[in-house]
């Protein structure tokens, strides 16, 4: 197919969709699926993908929510962005993809957003035998949880909201992280491998300028 490239193949993620992935660079998990779901859609809106690698997160919602105003897809990987903007093309997504770092988003897009999604990078340690272009997608090297809490206040609109997903053993990291920028948890979910066992992972929704008040969601088995 003359819209892959070396190394490319065509996944399936939803129904009929397809992404396209390399087989040499970071490939999406379950935990992108998990926390397009867990998003919620409201009419209207203008929502961002921070982190979007090859654009699954993003896209799954967008299948999800086809009535979503606009998509726009923020990833620093050349490559991944790339894949992205052919894998919009070839399902007929209407989206815009930027390739920067979170932390060099224009200022054209301040305050614009109603709703980001993050699959962030979220674990501390370093290189081990991972390449960097994977070793940058799950680690953090280039991206901190405070700036993404940073970049995620500026581009919401007021009372927009953010879903996160991270390592369960973050909770209150990232629970502090986002209050200190004024972005006040308003859902939570954790994520186990089944019944009884420890959660390892916690998705969140936060609000921009939310009031206190927390809904806790029954855990989801993955």
């Amino acid at each position: 197919m003359d819209i892959l490239k070396q190394g490319e193949v065509l996944e399936e993620f939803f129904e009929d969709k397809k992404i396209i992935q390399n087989t040499e660079l970071y490939r999406f998990t379950s935990d992108s699926i998990l926390l397009s779901k867990f998003a919620r859609a409201k009419a209207g809106d203008v929502a961002a993908d921070f982190c979007s690698g090859s654009g699954v997160v993003g896209f799954h919602f967008l299948c999800l929510n086809p009535k979503i105003s606009s998509l726009t897809l923020f990833e620093m990987q050349p490559a991944l962005a790339d894949m992205s903007r052919r894998s919009a093309e070839l399902n007929g997504f209407a989206c815009e993809v930027v390739n920067c770092r979170l932390q060099d988003i224009p200022k054209s897009f301040d305050d614009k957003f109603s709703l980001i999604l993050c699959n962030p990078p979220y674990e501390r340690a370093g290189f081990e035998n991972a390449s960097y272009e994977k070793a940058v997608c799950r680690k953090e090297i280039t991206l901190t949880l405070p700036e993404i809490a940073e970049a995620a206040f500026r581009k919401l609109k007021f009372g927009g909201r953010l879903a996160i997903i991270n390592r369960a053993d973050r909770t209150a990291e990232l629970i502090y992280t986002l209050k200190a920028k004024n972005l006040e948890v308003k859902r939570m979910q954790f994520v186990a491998g089944k019944q009884g066992a420890t959660p390892y992972l916690i998705m969140v929704e936060a609000v921009k300028g939310g009031k206190p008040s927390t809904e806790i969601l029954n855990t989801v088995i993955n």
